[in-house]
């Protein structure tokens, strides 16, 4: 999975915002003011944090070595990715679209309502 691919998918979705908060190497994707992923840029393979279900969190570890406990963040909500090919495609790319819908889930009925209008 390649940078620019997954950067175009995040950046597809409705409300979505590409911001540096925490410096140059890290790239933040929010929806809504809310983060839902973070990209180590230049990292090789890439490296994607992914908010997640607690339960599907732990599930996930356990299928995928590629997937361990979020880096810097909270471990019990977070993910953290290594793109290096053991997870299949429709699987990463349903671990980005369910880290949207719980911050959309979890945003304030105005905030989804402006995000609706969009």
């Amino acid at each position: 999975m390649d940078f620019e691919t997954v950067q175009a998918y995040l950046l597809n979705k409705k409300g979505t915002t590409e911001e540096r908060p925490f410096g140059p190497d890290a790239l933040v994707y929010k929806v809504m003011g809310k983060m839902f992923a973070l990209i180590a840029e230049g990292s090789d393979p890439l490296r994607i944090s992914l908010k997640c279900d607690p339960n599907d969190a732990l599930a996930l570890r356990d299928m995928y070595t590629a997937v361990i406990p979020g880096y810097h963040l909270n471990k019990r909500h977070w993910n953290t990715v290594t793109a290096n090919g053991t997870i299949p495609d429709d699987e990463f790319w349903h671990m980005i679209d369910q880290s949207y819908d719980l911050v959309v889930q979890g945003l304030t009925r105005k905030a989804r309502t402006e995000l609706d209008s969009l």
